[in-house]
């Protein structure tokens, strides 16, 4: 079999960590498959090399950031090559512009276009191990280029397919894919398996287990991915078709993000295009937008309501800032103290009222709703931040998901 491991970052957090990363490969590679293994920062390292672009400048060269940000996995892989030598296993370790993961430009969320596979083909039939870091690539104008916060898990995803891998394994500090966040539900139960759309609904509304575009990926590229921990031998959670899940429930899990803010427009001319006029410039300064809810006009005016990922907020406020004239809104109000609540389940296409039954727990708790959105498989709604933990904690017994 070929195989691709990811490790996390609380995975490589220190040296023993990493000798047990390379115990882990060492078995698959004495099993006789041939193995890639994808690597993130080393814990909290990412984190340090954010926090010193910020503090030098709020909106820094996005450039220069990816140029700081990517050095944390390039660590991680150079250790990892190591440990693998000092247990007999010929290794060494790639970074993203020498394998040839070429993207977009986007810099610090770059989208990865190919990967060049050949030579990590012929390496690993011979028996090397690939070590490659994640998180990074090549950009058009030939600088590193960041995939954005969890970007290892897509780095690994667009390896295994690439190296038409069998199987893409992700080790996390967690055992799989859980109802919900089991630090807030002790009851939470793991998941066997989960489809992919579910997946992909769950990661782009607040859980950390996968990043978004990795499932995305997946799905795409029908890459077989399995979650499980670096810790445990325990088996883990698949991501796979919906047709391979027989009994399918209806709500698969709850998830929860609290790096959203919410922005008002107030008094916006209630003319065509005004949405055009005011989402066109924040799509030009990549500000990713969420949930939108525009209210009832007014004495021929409206308020836009709209949320941005946290690490947007001043980009958005500064964008919409300079639009003001082309606009011609009145003011802008924020919030960053609120959090998205959201149900998932593909069994929503087949079963009403599980809108009703969110909302009308949600009322019982003395939880105001500020925001809905829906799809065919997810409701999600923005509420305060305080009412977090509640909100999960009511959801997921009123779904009938505790253990």
């Amino acid at each position: 079999m070929r195989i691709v491991m990811k490790f996390g970052g609380t995975s490589v957090a220190d040296l023993d960590r990493i000798r047990n990363v390379a115990r882990r490969v060492k078995a698959e590679v004495e099993r006789g498959h041939e193995v890639a293994v994808v690597v993130s920062a080393m814990s909290g390292v990412t984190n340090q090399l954010v926090g010193w672009c910020q503090e030098l400048s709020p909106m820094f060269d996005a450039r220069e950031y990816d140029a700081v940000v990517a050095t944390g996995e390039q660590v991680t892989a150079g250790l990892t090559a190591i440990a693998l030598q000092t247990m007999g296993i010929e290794a060494r370790s790639w970074q993203g512009w020498q394998v040839a993961v070429e993207t977009d430009g986007q810099h610090s969320k770059a989208r990865i276009q190919s990967i060049e596979a050949e030579e990590l083909l012929a390496r690993m039939a011979a028996g090397q191990v690939a070590v490659m870091a994640g998180f990074q690539g090549i950009g058009p104008d030939n600088r590193v280029t960041t995939l954005g916060r969890g970007g290892s898990d897509t780095s690994a995803v667009a390896l295994a397919a690439a190296l038409k891998a069998d199987r893409c394994d992700i080790y996390t500090d967690v055992d799989g894919v859980y109802t919900t966040d089991p630090r807030i539900v002790p009851g939470a139960r793991k998941l066997n398996k989960i489809t992919y759309e579910e997946m992909l609904e769950l990661a782009s509304v607040g859980a950390k287990v996968l990043q978004t575009r990795s499932v995305e990926l997946a799905m795409k590229e029908r890459v077989r991915v399995q979650v499980l921990s670096s810790f445990t031998d325990a088996p883990g959670t698949m991501v796979v078709d919906e047709d391979e899940i027989v009994e399918q429930e209806i709500v698969a899990g709850i998830a929860y993000s609290r790096d959203e803010a919410k922005i008002t427009v107030r008094r916006v001319p209630d003319r065509p295009g005004i949405a055009a006029a005011i989402f066109g410039p924040l799509t030009d300064a990549s500000v990713n937008i969420d949930m939108i809810v525009q209210n009832v006009s007014a004495d021929g005016t409206t308020d836009m309501t709209f949320t941005v990922g946290k690490t947007d907020f001043l980009r958005a406020q500064a964008v919409l800032e300079e639009a003001k004239k082309s606009i011609g809104y009145a003011e802008i109000t924020a919030d960053q103290d609120v959090a998205k609540i959201s149900v998932v389940g593909v069994g929503m296409r087949s079963h009403a009222g599980v809108a009703g039954t969110m909302f009308k727990t949600l009322a019982e708790e003395g939880i105001n709703i500020q925001v809905i959105s829906t799809s065919e498989i997810k409701v999600s709604v923005l509420v305060a931040a305080k009412y977090t933990e509640l909100a999960v904690r009511a959801l997921h017994t009123a779904y009938r998901l505790d253990a």
